[in-house]
């Protein structure tokens, strides 16, 4: 089979096409020929060596895609071959094959393109752990997306919206924010591209969010990007705030503690991978509840960007540039 490839830690430029042998499924486990397979942070982590997983090269970045079941081990019964599937792992999936154990695999609807199921499990899945089980998300909350333009920014606009929460997008362009709001968000504030802000422009942004609550603060803060902009997020808290820390396309920000003191915020980590590794069956939970979303019309990713599979190092450079609004994916039938 074709596989892009890690052989030695770098960034998207070391990645190669190659032919690779096709994995055989062992029990418990379901072999997927990919369709589409979605482009993810993590991936340019995974591939540099600074991922908290660190893979025996070769291997193939990609933590999720969409396709179809190709072969099954023994023991595995709720999909056989010919069934339209998602499917997850740590990597893997950049490649025309996917192998995954048995209980990351979820058969689809027929009505859900395989580009959109690509983009389902590691940013709404991460959404949806971060919003339901670990702030407690209520309708009529405020909640404050950061990176509110990106794949991670979009499943959480949609899904506060439809856990009943008033969505404010953070963007770093005009743009960016306008389209935050088509997807949803109830209002937006731009905040500097330049991920280096001074004490003044953090000021502002937070100044902007309090601003924006009538001066309450925001109820939860949805945050994918770190950097510069998580302080001020974090002083424009309401009372008994909740911080979601999700990632650090900005870097990994230094927190003033004394705040959550003086507010009572909680500053939450979310580990999805954690999540589905110590819990799986509540993982699977959540991954067919928004299945159950999308066949409902509540969700639906928006790909932008559509890469063949010899193209999976423009997708990642794409990504680390933050020229992606929504999702982007590796297409394997693309030229």
């Amino acid at each position: 089979m074709r596989a892009i490839l890690s052989n030695a830690p770098g960034g998207p430029e070391t990645l190669v096409l190659a032919d690779t042998p096709e994995p055989v499924p062992g029990p418990d486990q379901v072999l997927i020929a990919v369709r589409a397979a979605g482009v993810n942070f993590s991936d340019t982590l995974i591939i540099q060596d600074k991922y908290q997983v660190k893979p025996p090269r070769p291997f193939s970045p990609g933590g999720e895609a969409s396709g179809i079941v190709k072969a099954i081990g023994v023991g595995v019964t709720h999909v056989q071959p010919g069934d339209r599937v998602i499917g997850h792992a740590l990597y893997g999936a950049m490649a025309e094959y996917f192998l995954v154990e048995a209980n990351a695999c979820f058969k689809i609807p027929d009505a859900m393109p395989f580009d959109e199921g690509a983009g389902l499990i590691t940013t709404y899945a991460s959404a949806l752990y971060a919003l339901k089980d670990r702030a407690a998300l209520k309708a009529g909350e405020s909640l404050l997306v950061l990176g509110a333009s990106g794949g991670m920014g979009v499943a959480a606009i949609e899904l506060g919206k439809a856990m009943g929460a008033r969505v404010i997008a953070g963007a770093s362009t005009p743009e960016k924010m306008e389209f935050a709001i088509s997807k949803g968000a109830d209002t937006g504030i731009c905040y500097p591209s330049d991920s280096t802000l001074s004490k003044y422009e953090q000021k502002a942004f937070s100044d902007a969010i309090k601003g924006d609550t009538g001066g309450d603060g925001v109820d939860v803060v949805y945050d994918p990007v770190g950097g510069d902009y998580a302080e001020p997020a974090l002083r424009a808290t309401a009372w008994e705030g909740r911080y979601l820390t999700l990632g650090y396309a900005a870097g990994i920000p230094r927190m003033p503690l004394n705040l959550c003191l003086l507010k009572g915020v909680s500053i939450i980590g979310v580990g999805f991978g954690g999540f589905m590794e110590k819990d799986p069956q509540a993982g699977r939970r959540n991954i067919e509840m928004l299945i159950e979303f999308y066949a409902g019309g509540k969700i639906r990713p928006h790909v932008q960007g559509h890469f063949a599979l010899a193209q999976t190092a423009d997708a990642l450079r794409a990504l680390i540039e933050r020229k992606v609004q929504g999702k982007a994916v590796v297409m394997m039938d693309a030229q």
